[in-house]
């Protein structure tokens, strides 16, 4: 599926203003209809109106709100697969989601950092194929080896600190998950490239590495944070409620170790990059990719797409008509089923 124009969901906001301007006129209308009697009194005056209908009405104007919004979108769903040949290189992102990647020394935080390394990179690729592995203590698969970026873009923006039980650094862990990710029978160039603070207590990372350079396997690493280190904050709805701290009570700082990611990316005949500024990142991977061999593979990809947004138009539409003749008034037959107690 893709969608062809994005900057129209900014329209969506537009519903929870409608919900809290209908909130407002509704406590208005209390408000002054208390001044001019009380609710028995104006349930007397008004008995058929409902009180339930103005809800509905809201509800059904954001529905109509929001299909118009869609359509404006246009999604599109491929219609022909078609096999096409490419070259390039299949590149295994391995990123960092431990808690110590919450640490702000490097803006706004080093995972998110870490994310927008991997999205300018892709950005950059024109036919290689990518995948994603998310680790910690454990590495876990977030994205097998595709062509279809926007889908590795989906999954990356979605990865989070929380996301793995199992807190760590297990580079070993992630690279070992990596070997199984390229293709055998195609032997492409592999590129496995690391986002990481390297904080990593396992000295088996080195040996893995050194057994994935004997599969072909080329280990860069990106270096995220500061060698002075900062502490790890504790947020609860975006505000810092305290640091995090160890078993005698001292608050961690935690700090990049760019020995560890450099001994790995040498063991794999990689090398490290520093991920402080980002542009420097792309070129250095852009360099690289540049200088390998492409391999030619097959892979499949949509080649037509047709649009969906007269569905949503339709929808849209429908919810508008619906919104029109749907008076304030109670109607009969759900006055005598009476499931909103409006008799009471």
């Amino acid at each position: 599926m893709q969608l062809e124009e994005k900057i129209w969901f900014w329209l969506l906001l537009a519903i929870p203003i409608l919900i809290v301007l209908f909130i407002i006129v509704q406590l208005w209308k209390r408000h002054a209809q208390n001044k001019f009697a009380n609710q028995q009194i104006i349930k007397r005056l008004s008995p058929n109106r409902s009180h339930f209908k103005p809800i509905l009405k809201l509800i059904v104007l954001c529905l109509a709100f929001g299909s118009l919004t869609i359509a404006m979108v246009n999604p599109k769903i491929g219609t022909k697969l078609e096999t096409v040949k490419r070259q390039g290189v299949d590149i295994v992102f391995a990123v960092d989601v431990s808690k110590s990647m919450l640490a702000e020394d490097i803006a706004p935080n080093r995972l998110e950092k870490a994310k927008q390394l991997v999205t300018q990179i892709v950005n950059n690729l024109a036919s290689d194929r990518i995948g994603i592995i998310a680790y910690a203590g454990k590495a876990f698969p977030q994205l097998p080896i595709t062509t279809d970026y926007a889908a590795a873009k989906m999954f990356l923006q979605s990865m989070n600190t929380d996301m793995l039980s199992s807190q760590g650094t297990a580079i070993n862990e992630a690279i070992q998950l990596a070997r199984t990710y390229y293709d055998d029978e195609e032997q492409t160039n592999r590129v496995l490239i690391i986002i990481s603070d390297g904080e990593d207590h396992s000295d088996v990372a080195l040996d893995v590495a050194e057994a994935a350079s004997e599969e072909g396997i080329k280990i860069f690493t990106i270096g995220v944070g500061s060698v002075k280190g900062a502490p790890i904050p504790i947020k609860r709805n975006g505000i810092v409620l305290n640091y995090k701290k160890d078993n005698a009570g001292e608050t961690v700082i935690t700090k990049l170790n760019e020995d560890t990611l450099k001994d790995i990316a040498s063991e794999a005949n990689g090398e490290y990059i520093n991920g402080a500024n980002t542009n420097d990142v792309v070129e250095a991977i852009r360099d690289i990719l540049n200088k390998m061999d492409k391999k030619e593979f097959e892979a499949k990809e949509f080649a037509e797409y047709k649009d969906q947004f007269q569905w949503f138009l339709a929808l849209g539409i429908f919810f508008l008509l619906i919104d029109i003749f749907l008076l304030e008034r109670k109607t009969a037959w759900l006055n005598r089923l009476n499931l909103f107690n409006e008799n009471l």
